[in-house]
């Protein structure tokens, strides 16, 4: 038996020093016992593209997935990401030859098409509209779990500027959530044998983003016993998912192999992504900018979060139907855009900015011809790269061409054109952006309000052989090779993947 423990989004720094300071116990002796692989990921310009790459071993350009609301050419709009194509991942590949497979909220997943054997629940220890939708397979497991554990709670994301009383709250759930993975695993392991055990540890994922520090907290009601008790959130999050590590390794079969698995990292918050659509319209279109800030007509959906406090978006949210309200986000993505007018615009994101042309032959109402499109990307990204803060200190790191990098998969035509990657300074308390040439850009609100966002790298595996030896690798490993692992595993011919197993029998 293979078992993945997911230890969603960690922070090397972090866990670097809690191991340090002997405060991980369960991890730290699994890292005796096995040997720790830097892998070559996605993250890298594409945080959300991890995931889906790590289920199924399919390289991001192949899948094309890259954030939860994506931009359909086709459509000339913006979807939830359920709208496009996924690979199947490694479980249920896998369970058409007869595999089973007990897997606890996989992040960003989808019911499976053909149920495989086993046991599979999703939104179980924390529910997430966008991120962890509620679903199970056989369809009464989620049922089952709850009537004896209870219910998952909310951690539903709203952008903005949050409450003390909110993030105490939020502290609360998350500390929970860990025990909940142990308790389902508990339980399921010890009604059925399994051939793959995928165990995700969301919390640490969640807290991460949230409680990295406390720069965008609404200071009213954050005394001092608030502030430590907040202040040290992430951190004890981190404990709580090492001692849940530690109930399911004691509830595993002897002699079974193990992986411990972080897909993306997690440090300060460095995104300007907010500013980017009127940093992209000052530099295409100065005069339609100048326009629009004065009467206030059509503008990024940063504006209108800005304009609404959270906990009203928050209430709305909650009193839609699940779908409606994807949709509706998805729709306020790109509202009001006059496509004839349009030859390039920000794509949704809260990272790494992402930026489209609205080209001719691709894009339903495209309007840039091709031959002028590298021309196009070179104007604007030496737009981009004129912006500093405001102190004159350097805001871009960078702007790339995305061809580049993935100019080639099945579904590259998915990806935006141009990625900019932002310093690696804080922005949680950013106002706003200069460019001697285009102006000034205004930051409206706080932006995403995370505190925490995802590294470039950082991600890692933690191989402990069992029954299985260590492989011998041909190149630095990949992301990609975690599925294949699983597949080598359970017998199958793993030639037509991309990933190459670290275990061998």
């Amino acid at each position: 038996m293979l078992t993945i423990l997911q230890f969603d989004a960690a922070s090397a720094s972090l866990l670097g020093r809690l191991l340090a300071d002997e405060r991980l116990p369960n991890l730290a002796a699994l890292r005796e016992r096995g040997v720790w692989h830097d892998l070559d990921a996605p993250a890298t310009q594409f945080a959300a593209g991890a995931q889906h790459t790590l289920y199924s071993g399919v390289e991001l350009a192949d899948h094309g997935l890259f954030y939860p609301f994506q931009w359909d050419a086709e459509e000339q709009r913006v979807h939830y990401m359920g709208h496009f194509h996924a690979p199947p991942p490694v479980w249920e590949q896998l369970g058409r030859r007869g595999t089973r497979t007990l897997a606890v909220d996989p992040y960003e997943s989808r019911p499976p098409v053909e149920a495989p054997p086993g046991a599979l629940v999703c939104g179980w220890q924390l529910h997430d509209r966008v991120v962890l939708q509620e679903w199970s397979s056989p369809g009464d497991t989620h049922r089952r779990l709850e009537r004896l554990f209870g219910a998952p709670q909310p951690v539903d994301e709203v952008f903005g500027r949050h409450s003390v009383a909110e993030m105490l709250g939020l502290r609360r759930r998350l500390l929970a959530a860990p025990g909940r993975v142990a308790d389902a695993a508990e339980l399921l392991l010890g009604e059925q044998p399994f051939d793959l055990a995928w165990l995700t540890f969301c919390a640490a994922h969640v807290a991460g983003h949230q409680f990295w520090d406390l720069s965008q907290l609404d200071p009213a009601g954050l005394d001092a016993s608030a502030e430590r008790v907040l202040g040290s959130a992430l951190e004890d999050v981190y404990l709580a998912v090492d001692a849940a590590i530690g109930r399911v390794l004691a509830s595993l079969p002897e002699g079974g192999d193990l992986m411990v698995i972080s897909p993306v990292g997690m440090d300060v918050n460095t995104s300007r992504a907010d500013l980017l659509p009127e940093m992209l319209q000052a530099i295409l279109d100065p005069t339609e900018q100048r326009a629009e800030d004065a009467s206030g007509s059509r503008s990024s959906i940063w504006r209108l979060r800005a304009a609404l406090p959270s906990g009203l978006r928050a209430k709305v949210a909650d009193a839609l139907p699940e779908k409606v309200a994807l949709d509706l986000t998805a729709r306020l993505e790109m509202r009001g855009v006059d496509w004839s007018a349009t030859r390039a615009f920000a794509h949704p994101a809260e990272n790494q900015g992402y930026i489209r042309l609205n080209l001719r032959g691709r894009e339903r109402d495209g309007i840039v011809d091709p031959a002028d499109a590298d021309a196009l990307m070179d104007e604007i990204a030496a737009g981009i790269e004129s912006f500093h803060e405001l102190d004159g200190s350097p805001a871009v790191k960078s702007v790339e061409k995305v061809r580049d990098i993935f100019g080639t998969g099945d579904r590259a035509h998915q990806l935006p054109d141009l990625i900019v990657k932002w310093v690696d300074t804080p922005a949680t308390r950013l106002e706003g952006l200069r460019s001697e040439r285009f102006g000034t850009v205004l930051r409206h609100g706080v932006g995403s309000g995370r505190s925490g966002n995802h590294t470039e790298g950082d991600a890692w595996a933690l191989v402990v052989p069992g029954s299985s030896r260590h492989a011998s690798l041909s190149r630095r490993p990949r992301l990609e090779d975690v599925a294949a692992t699983a597949a080598a595993l359970a017998g199958e011919d793993t030639s037509h993947m991309v990933g190459e197993p670290l275990l061998e029998r």
